[in-house]
């Protein structure tokens, strides 16, 4: 039986994030895995080579699992199929992609698979660090050139001739513009003088009012209204 548990639920009495890595390469399984475990409230508890081995892994430990660090490019199940699996099954383990490719085919594959957010394997440890606790404080997160993609890819394809009659409120306008520019759920709290909370209640409101999946989602809607 397949336990789909809510990530507070999970987090109780949890001492650190448990993070499952999944990369064909050994020597990236390794380096991360020293990284992270060398990172107070951080720890890594499983590894895989590929999404299938991954997923039978979540099929036994799931509910031991916070979030998953997973590559693109694989033998067997690669990280996209993956990735579309781990979040219709286990829909309380957070994604983030850690990969090579920053194109925007990948990236938007990635996003609309249901990955939380998408970093480069030229990463530092701080900005690892800060993408993980990041995404389990149910926000999104981005490095500055996947941002910068994502920006490029949308800009290119121009305003929707259609713009959307939804109505946002003054505050969800504010909320949006500030998403749009790459603040996180945080930094807009502070910007606006609102709590965190406040900002992610927000933030699900603007996805379930404008029907996104995600916040390129935000982010394309934004620009295609001009509100960027």
């Amino acid at each position: 039986m397949v336990y789909h548990l809510k990530p507070t639920e999970l987090m109780q009495n949890r001492v650190a994030i448990n993070i499952l890595i999944v990369d064909d390469h050994q020597i990236i399984r390794d380096g991360v895995k020293s990284l992270l475990n060398d990172t107070e409230g951080i720890q890594v508890i499983a590894e895989a080579e590929n999404g299938k081995q991954a997923i039978t892994i979540l099929e036994a430990k799931n509910r031991q699992i916070d979030l998953t660090l997973i590559d693109i490019n694989m033998p067997v199940m690669d990280g996209i199929e993956a990735t579309r699996y781990i979040s219709q099954q286990f829909p309380h383990i957070k994604i983030l992609a850690l990969t090579v490719y920053d194109d925007e085919s990948h990236i938007a594959e990635m996003l609309n698979a249901g990955a939380s957010g998408y970093i480069l394997k030229t990463t530092g440890k701080q900005e690892l660090e800060l993408s993980i606790k990041t995404i389990m404080a149910n926000d999104s997160y981005f490095s500055k050139q996947i941002s910068n993609q994502l920006m490029k890819g949308l800009m290119k394809k121009g305003p929707s001739k259609k713009l959307s009659n939804t109505k946002l409120t003054e505050r969800e306008t504010e909320v949006l513009k500030l998403i749009s520019d790459g603040y996180t759920n945080p930094e807009i709290a502070e910007k606006l003088f609102l709590s965190p909370r406040t900002i992610d209640a927000h933030r699900r409101n603007l996805l379930q009012k404008l029907q996104k999946k995600n916040t390129a989602g935000l982010v394309k809607y934004a620009i295609e209204n001009e509100l960027a």
